[in-house]
Order: structure tokens, then sequence, then C-alpha cells
């Protein structure tokens, strides 16, 4: 909204009015305003979250510090979602396809969140929504996401080609503006990936197939990202900090993503619009940052559903758009790792108790984060059982951190091993 505004007075020649049309700028100030919102009002969401008793009810798992932690107000998600839509409804344009997109999905994510915070904590159904319930909706999403890339005109790349001369690449040059189901693939020489070549059984209607087949990828990335955002929050801080830390990776991928000679510095395709999408990224990291003072170790809030599926969206429908998905699960590797350890957990569990009659495991519990703060057991299956002593919660949050960053540098230096 400021944005047209101030590009009213710049077409008046006001004074100064033109820097609006800097993305640094409204950049900066989306990640100003996004901290300034989500510390002041979050005090408040707090204070209110208290008054009416909304408080997590906390189940004992033999966890080091675990039971200090019922009562604490949850649905805290509602901070973040505020401090991101504010900003980017003040400062980006509205009318950018990829925006539209970007604010579609912090609602709609938003909003199933919710619906689950609500029934399990005023409703006292410790189940919440319905695991279907929540499957369709983040199916619902993915639909939108896949078609609306699909149908919408303003939707589109131009894809990078190489000149050699003597198999040394002179120069990148890019052709015009297309529809396009290619991605960004990691390490790979040849650096685009086209969905197409996954229909080549389709031959009579292989641009169909191709799209069917983007869409449904589209679906499968957008609920695993979010589910794996959903068991990561399981300490304080962990999934806020790690969200932010892929916040910072895909604001710098759309930037350069959408700037034509950075995109043939780094040999990646050139996608026009998405320049406003480092808007939305300075949102969304300055919300989870402003989020982590009230969130950090001890938290004062809890985030909920409201925030884990709102934020493990928002960081796939992003990557989608600028086609750099496939690096997903370099950039989402704590992520990743969670859902892993739950399913290999599960699975092993399952297979041990149908061939032996009393299931094993290969973690001392999952997700993984509560591996490390669950203590040992010298005497049974050690090689599990390590760490024997319970680490910290804060020291596991700061690793998980630090791990964190250590794959975004991996795959933003991807661009570039090839």
């Amino acid at each position: 909204m400021l944005y047209y505004l101030f590009d009213y007075l710049d077409k008046l020649d006001f004074p100064g009015a033109g820097i609006f049309h800097y993305i640094s700028f409204r950049s900066a100030m989306a990640l100003i305003f996004s901290l300034v919102i989500s510390t002041i009002i979050g005090r408040r969401i707090i204070e209110k979250l208290q008054l009416m008793q909304i408080g997590e009810t906390i189940r004992n798992l033999g966890l080091e510090g675990q039971m200090k932690k019922t009562g604490t107000p949850t649905m805290g998600g509602i901070i973040i979602i505020i401090a991101i839509l504010v900003p980017v409804l003040l400062l980006a344009k509205l009318t950018n396809v990829y925006i539209i997109l970007m604010l579609i999905t912090t609602a709609w994510l938003g909003v199933i969140g919710f619906i689950d915070d609500y029934i399990k904590v005023i409703r006292k159904n410790k189940d919440g929504l319905s695991g279907k319930f929540k499957i369709v909706g983040q199916v619902g999403l993915g639909l939108i996401v896949g078609l609306t890339i699909y149908l919408s005109p303003d939707a589109v790349i131009r894809e990078n080609i190489e000149i050699r001369e003597n198999d040394v690449i002179t120069e990148i040059i890019y052709n015009q503006e297309v529809k396009s189901t290619q991605t960004t693939i990691p390490f790979l020489k040849n650096n685009n990936f086209d969905y197409r070549s996954l229909a080549f059984f389709m031959s009579n209607h292989r641009t169909a197939a191709t799209w069917i087949i983007f869409v449904i990828i589209t679906i499968f990335i957008v609920t695993a990202v979010s589910n794996g955002a959903n068991l990561t929050d399981g300490l304080d801080g962990l999934a806020a900090g790690s969200s932010a830390i892929i916040g910072v990776a895909l604001g710098i991928l759309a930037y350069v993503s959408s700037h034509i000679k950075y995109a043939a510095y780094l040999n990646i395709m050139y996608i026009p619009g998405c320049e406003e999408l480092a808007v939305f990224a300075s949102a969304f990291i300055g919300a989870c940052i402003g989020f982590l003072w009230y969130n950090a170790f001890p938290a004062q809030v809890f985030m909920g559903d409201t925030g884990s599926l709102t934020l493990g969206g928002i960081i796939a429908v992003f990557a989608i758009i600028i086609h750099k998905e496939l690096l997903l699960p370099i950039l989402c590797g704590v992520f990743f790792a969670e859902s892993v350890s739950v399913m290999m957990q599960v699975a092993y569990f399952k297979y041990t108790k149908k061939k032996y009659g009393a299931g094993r495991r290969v973690f001392k519990m999952t997700p993984l984060h509560h591996h490390f703060q669950k203590a040992g057991n010298a005497g049974i299956d050690a090689w599990i059982q390590k760490p024997l002593i319970a680490v910290p919660e804060s020291k596991i949050v700061v690793r998980f951190w630090l791990i964190g960053i250590i794959l975004v540098v991996l795959a933003i230096a991807t661009l570039k091993m090839r």
C-alpha cells in the first residue's frame, strides 16, 4: 500500500518518493517493520493468551526440564503471521503474482494451523485436527500454487543458454520469456532439470502430462516441508531460528534470480518479477527473529501448529516459485533429518515387532532433537543410547542452528559447484 502511495507521489515529483522503487530499501524496511511488529504485539498477544488460559498441555516423556513448560501459552504463530503480512501488504507490489501466492500461502496454512491448535487447546482434544483434513488443506494449497504457476501469464522464466568456445563457457545469454517446468538442480554441470523428461511416455500429450507431474510434485513438496517444520517445532527457538536461517538463503536466491547480471554470473535461470520476493523474505526473517525474543529458551510462548505449518509451507512455496525446490533437501536439512528420523523409527519398530515379537528402536526418541535431549541407558543397546547424558535444550538448539547455517552456505555454493 505504501508502495503505491509513494509511487503516486514520485509521479508528482515529491522529493525522496522514488526510494520506494528500490528493492533493497523496501526489503530493509520490511525487515525492520516485521521485527518491530513482532516484538511489540508479541507481549500483548502473550498476555491475551494467558488471560484466556490457552496453555500447552505437556505429556511426561521423561525429558529434562520438560514438565516446566506446562501451561506455557501456545498459538504464538499468530505473532509470526501478523508480522509477515503487515509489512508485505505495506511495502510489496500487491499485483505481483508471486507476492499474491505467498500471501495466500501464509493465510491458508495459518488458518489450518489455527484450527488444529484451537481443537487441541480450546476444545481439549489432544488429537487436534484430523490428519486427513490437514492433508486436504495442504493438497489444496499445492493445487493453487501449481495451477497458478501454470496458468498465470506473469509466471515465466528466461532460460540460461551457455555459449562455449573450446568447451569453455564464454557467455550466458537468455532466450525469450516462456512458461517452463524447469528447475535448478545442484551439483550437476547441466544445471537445469525439466520435469518434461519425466513425461517421456506421453508423446502425444506430453505438455499436459508435464504440468500434471509438476502440480503433483508441488503438492508433495508443500506437504513434506510443512510437516517437517511441524516436527521440528519441539524445542524452544528451534523451528523459528532454523526458518530464519533458511529465509536468508531464499531471499538471496530470489534476488539473484531476478537480476539478469547476477543470474548470468551464477548460470541460473532468470525469473522476471521475483525480486518482490526479497521483500517477503525480509519480512519472514524479521518475523522469525522477532518471535525468538519470546520463544528463545526458556520460551514465554510456543508457536503451535499455527506457526510451524505456516513456516514450512512458506519455505516450500517460495522455493517452488523461484525454481529452486531441488535445493530444499539441503536448505531444509534440519527439517529433513527430523522427518526421516520419525519415519525410520516407526518403520524399524514395526518391522522388528513383526519379526522378533518386540519392537526395537533406532533412536532413543523421535523427532531427532529428542534423541539428544533424553538421557541414555548404558546397559541397553549402547550404540543407540549415546549420548548417555542428556544434552541441555539450549545447546541442542544452537547446534542445530549451526548445522542449518552450514547447510545454507552449502546450498548456495552448489550454484557454482558444477
